[in-house]
Formats: structure tokens, sequence, C-alpha cells
């Protein structure tokens, strides 16, 4: 699934995303750090996985998903 960024605070290293439909979800410092970025801005395109409602895993949209299952 994608996502657009729609806020993210490199201090906490925690965001949320905006689905093509409008929902937005959080992600927390897990997910961030399981992508080996060091940024993330605001309008980026971004793959995502989704459990519970909570983005567990993501990464820019061009790169492969790692992370939880």
């Amino acid at each position: 699934m994608q996502a657009t960024v729609a806020s993210f605070s490199p201090e906490s290293r925690i965001g949320t995303v905006l689905l093509d439909d409008g929902a937005e979800l959080p992600f927390g410092a897990p997910a961030f750090d399981a992508s080996g970025l060091r940024l993330l801005r605001s309008g980026q395109r971004v793959a995502i996985r989704v459990r519970d409602g909570v983005v567990v895993a993501l990464n820019l949209a061009t790169l492969p998903l790692d992370g939880p299952r």
C-alpha cells in the first residue's frame, strides 16, 4: 500500500501519513528506524505496511519494503 507523508518529527522520529482516501495513520519510531532512512519530508510518497490501524513498516515508494509483517 502507498501513502503520502503528512508530518514527521526528526527529533522523535514519529509522524503521520495520508492514505489516498484521505485517512491519516500514525507511525512510530520503530517503523521509521527499521526503514534505514535518515529523514522524511511532507509530500513524499512511501510504501507502508499497516497493522491494527498503525503503520508498522515504511520506506520510500521506490525502495523495497522491509520490517515487521
